[in-house]
């Protein structure tokens, strides 16, 4: 069994988690101590969407035609989120990845957003797209359709990693072709290499999952992989296949897990009143993945992550949505 640090909600004095084994209240100032630059530079070797948001009573069922109260066109694809997390959380970010005509204002815009775009290329494909339902709970039910994002050339690859070093990382997510070469190409130059296993599909047990670093993976995505519905059971069982790694698992309203090597944490969700849930995972890799190789610990990694999380889900959309670094950090010395 995994030792987990506990949780409890007191409605009376208010939210308290544990982070370590020091508890924090709403009430109190918290204290985010950033250690350092982020020298590391972050490749994301990510995907680039177009979101088609309809706003529903309930998510379409099987055989059912739904007149939608609501219709918006975002920015999106689980990369471009990823990405623009990343920045906006002080990381150096490089994206890699492949749109059609239709999609350069996603490339755009993740210049806007501070990060290097010259390794996105522009394919005769259409840009991948998701079809999202988002219902009166805030809820989200997706469709995607890769289009570009599986148009990577695998000769490429080595290519794509010019500039890199050992030290770097490498951030992934299944929305894209060539993962294997990609995987292999860099961790021989020395690379870390973090994972996001999303969608689950047949093509995730071609890859070489023993290579990766860290695993942030949701509830769905931990139990494809470990072939355990519990959390506790499934992130026990990851690391026992990947002993090497550090896992990350959210689970949504009651909040994310980690553990590496014996090391095993708990972070609870902070209670907000959410709007849209389409990019929170996003929000939460990216911020994650940032505090730890700015050098903050696993705990400080995990509520930052929380926290960002959870500003974003309160407003409409899934890159637009993520708040900056300094929004974070004001936001939780407020609670």
């Amino acid at each position: 069994m995994l030792s987990l640090i506990p949780l409890a909600v007191s409605a009376a004095k208010g939210i308290f988690f544990f982070a370590g084994n020091e508890p924090v209240t709403s009430k109190r100032e918290v204290s985010i101590l950033l250690q350092g630059d982020l020298n590391m530079k972050i490749l994301n070797f990510g995907s680039l969407n177009i979101d088609l948001v309809y706003g529903v009573d309930h998510h379409a069922r099987t055989g059912e035609t739904l007149t939608t109260r609501a219709f918006a066109r975002h920015m999106g694809g689980k990369g471009l989120n990823q990405s623009v997390a990343l920045s906006r959380a002080g990381a150096q970010v490089y994206h890699a990845g492949c749109i059609g005509e239709d999609g350069v204002f996603l490339r755009d815009y993740l210049a806007e957003n501070g990060v290097d775009t010259k390794r996105v290329r522009i394919t005769d494909e259409a840009t991948g797209h998701a079809v999202i339902q988002v219902n009166a709970q805030g809820d989200n039910c997706i469709l995607l359709y890769p289009g570009a994002n599986r148009r990577q050339r695998k000769e490429e690859v080595r290519q794509v990693l010019d500039g890199f070093s050992a030290g770097d990382l490498l951030l992934m997510q299944n929305e894209t072709n060539a993962l294997a070469e990609m995987m292999h190409a860099a961790k021989s130059k020395g690379m870390k290499i973090a994972f996001n296993p999303s969608p689950i599909d047949e093509t995730l047990r071609d890859l070489p999952l023993d290579l990766v670093d860290y695993f942030i993976l949701n509830e769905i995505e931990g139990e494809a992989l470990s072939g355990e519905s519990d959390a506790e059971k499934a992130v026990q069982k990851l690391l026992e296949k990947y002993p090497q790694a550090h896992v990350v698992l959210t689970l949504g309203s009651k909040g994310c897990m980690y553990a590496h090597g014996e090391k095993r944490l708990r972070q609870s969700a902070f209670k907000v009143n959410a709007v849209d849930t389409t990019g929170a995972g996003d929000t939460f890799t990216g911020y994650f993945l940032a505090s730890q190789l700015r050098g903050e610990d696993a705990e400080k990694s995990l509520k930052i992550a929380s926290a960002a999380s959870a500003i974003q889900v309160t407003r409409p959309g899934a890159a637009q949505a993520i708040p900056m670094l300094e929004e974070v950090i004001q936001w939780l010395k407020e609670r």
